[in-house]
């Protein structure tokens, strides 16, 4: 049986060998340790006249991959989510970035639809793409993954990247909508899930440190059991089968772990 990922290459490989032209946007990128996502990422996005990535310091094929398919590489020293995508973005030849993950790709309808609106695009607003993510072998469509807009277009003569280490987001006088979807391989693995949470858990804790955040017992108790009910029962992550009741379950244990590692820092902070 063919995938819906393996169905999407291919749909994607037809829609790439129509003649395509080019538009003087810049398809912005920064990866780490990307080359089974990267090359999809450039491909779903023919239409852009430049392409940058600026990887940090890969030690997979990520680099040789994303030369072959046309883009300008730049390796910088990570600095944080919000910091590193602006930094990608003054790389950018054109004012107009689509600034995609290396793990999304534009679906062949939002291409087409970026295509068709670009001559009438709003230079002081940011465009946001509803997100479809796939995991555990099937597109995840509730548990509050879909729609999942997310900012993907903007101008940077207008606009521009916040400083935020995680939750990053472009700053914008206001939000338009394009209606076909992003997609997203959000995990290759129920092992890189776990190492994801983990990683993203560390980034929130350090985050509330910094806005003065205190641990509390009630809130590491308390938030994750109702992040369960919100994603499983409220969001209906139970239509999803079993892939839902493992989300909802990861969530739950993200949201405890982020809590955890703020008593943590607490602790070494008190211990210096």
């Amino acid at each position: 049986m063919v995938s819906s990922c393996e169905s999407f290459d291919k749909t994607l490989i037809e829609y790439q060998s129509n003649s395509v032209t080019k538009l003087p946007i810049s398809l912005v990128v920064i990866a780490l340790n990307e080359e089974a996502h990267i090359d999809r990422c450039i491909r779903s996005v023919p239409f852009a006249d430049d392409v940058v990535v600026v990887d940090s310091f890969s030690t997979d094929r990520t680099v040789e991959i994303a030369e072959k398919a046309g883009a300008r590489v730049f390796q910088e020293k990570w600095r944080g989510f919000g910091p590193q995508k602006a930094f990608a973005a003054e790389q950018a030849k054109h004012h107009w970035i689509l600034s995609l993950d290396a793990d999304e790709a534009l679906s062949p309808e939002l291409a087409s639809e970026i295509v068709a609106k670009f001559a009438s695009l709003d230079p002081e607003a940011g465009y946001l793409f509803p997100r479809k993510s796939f995991h555990l072998g099937r597109w995840i469509m509730h548990g509050g993954w879909y729609p999942d807009f997310q900012l993907r277009l903007f101008n940077k003569s207008k606009s521009s990247w916040n400083s935020a280490e995680v939750h990053e987001k472009v700053e914008v006088k206001s939000n338009l909508k394009m209606t076909s979807p992003l997609l997203h391989y959000v995990f290759d693995s129920l092992s890189d899930q776990v190492i994801t949470n983990d990683r993203y858990s560390g980034l929130g804790a350090r985050e509330l440190q910094a806005r003065g955040a205190k641990f509390s017992y009630m809130k590491m108790i308390f938030k994750p059991f109702g992040k369960f009910i919100e994603t499983y029962f409220v969001k209906a992550g139970f239509l999803d089968g079993l892939p839902g009741f493992i989300i909802a379950i990861g969530a739950a244990y993200s949201l405890f772990l982020k809590y955890a590692k703020l008593w943590e820092l607490e602790r070494v902070k008190e211990n210096t």
